[in-house]
């Protein structure tokens, strides 16, 4: 996560209303073609699904094993995990190696950032409609002062997870799933900003929604997971997976990760993290700084959250 102050996250309110790309003109039309069907007395088994197949439930077990192999990445290679170096190459390898063992689709994009060759690992599941996407991210690089381990191979490991479980349960998406680890989101999202440049009108416009996670594992008792709302599917999806356990929310706009990327290009996101904490940026963060319970939360909140969304049609 980039070091950022309040103004950067609009807090407590909805960002400013913009112009939409395309995709804002096809979802109107789709909801003005529900409502004319509804009034005509149509079925309401017509209506998008709001739920899926129960999704699956991990433990900190099956996470933080992944948050050990950061970590011992980062030992072996300098300390650190940043762009343009080789922990930050061999991070993406051991990615890329559990998701084509679990049958995903992966293809790496590479960007220039700082006078060095970075990398975006992308991972496709097959099957679901192209022409609908959930989009889901994290960015996976630390800056050089030390591992990055909540930040953000917390969000790398929770996004891994939910991958993982996808492949697991052999899921059939209504929408197609995507996965991305970003490069040199400490740089500038420069990463994913390096992608969303790449991608056509069309390819865009294709996008139904993007998901972040970023800082999964911040310690601290009564700490809010910080809820984008952008998207109301999304939010409404993260919000109530929080409230249905009383764990405490604060409601944020667009700000301070690779989401921003996206929403600058007129896609709906959505996202939370659990805050900055003492060890952001240093060479303390490392995996005793993440807290399993919190890690084990964030992830069965986004692997809710990808299910639900992705029965959408």
């Amino acid at each position: 996560m980039r070091s950022i102050n309040t103004s950067g996250l609009h807090l407590a309110g909805r960002r400013t209303p913009r112009p939409r790309t395309s995709s804002g003109l096809r979802r109107a039309t789709a909801v003005l073609g529900l409502c004319v069907a509804l009034v005509a007395g149509a079925s309401t088994s017509m209506a998008e699904p709001r739920t899926g197949p129960t999704p699956p439930v991990v433990t900190a077990d099956q996470v933080m094993p992944h948050l050990d192999a950061l970590q011992r990445i980062a030992d072996r290679n300098g300390g650190n995990r940043a762009h343009g170096t080789r922990g930050y190459r061999y991070s993406v390898a051991y990615v890329q190696a559990a998701l084509d063992k679990a049958g995903f689709r992966t293809t790496v994009h590479s960007f220039t950032h700082d006078g060095a060759t970075g990398y975006n690992l992308i991972a496709d599941w097959p099957g679901g409609d192209p022409e609908h996407i959930l989009f889901a991210g994290a960015h996976l690089d630390s800056v050089e002062t030390g591992p990055g381990i909540n930040d953000n191979g917390s969000g790398s490991a929770a996004l891994l997870a939910t991958a993982l479980e996808v492949s697991k349960a052999s899921l059939k998406p209504n929408r197609h799933l995507r996965f991305a680890w970003w490069g040199a989101e400490e740089g500038g999202l420069s990463g994913s900003r390096a992608y969303v440049r790449h991608l056509s009108a069309a390819e865009r416009d294709r996008i139904d929604v993007y998901l972040n996670v970023d800082m999964a594992g911040t310690k601290g008792n009564n700490r809010p997971w910080l809820v984008v709302h952008d998207d109301p599917a999304a939010a409404e999806a993260f919000e109530g997976y929080f409230a249905a356990r009383n764990l405490p929310t604060f409601e944020i706009g667009i700000g301070g990760s690779d989401h921003v990327s996206f929403g600058e290009a007129g896609i709906p996101v959505g996202g939370f993290a659990t805050g900055i904490d003492d060890c952001i940026h240093e060479a303390c963060d490392r995996v005793e700084n993440v807290d399993p319970v919190t890690e084990a939360t964030s992830t069965n909140a986004f692997i809710s959250t990808v299910w639900q969304l992705a029965a959408h049609r």
